[in-house]
């Protein structure tokens, strides 16, 4: 997500508090919102698969390799 849409969240957000928002623009806070949150959810997800995690046993277990490819995340 780039740094004007972060911009225009923020923009709804203090209009929506000052004055209110007309209902296309609830409708593209909305769709922004839902755009950043699948953005941090994604970001997050590349960290995760990219930890490796040591054992007790001594052996490496990889989460990318381990929950990476469950459905529902």
């Amino acid at each position: 997500m780039d740094e004007k849409k972060i911009a225009r969240i923020n923009e709804l957000y203090h209009k929506s508090r000052a004055e209110g928002l007309t209902n296309a623009e609830k409708k593209e806070q909305a769709d922004l919102r839902r755009e950043f949150i699948e953005a941090v959810r994604n970001n997050l997800r590349g960290q995760m698969d990219n930890i490796n995690i040591q054992e007790q046993d001594g052996s490496i277990t990889n989460l990318g390799e381990k929950y990476g490819n469950k459905k529902g995340h």
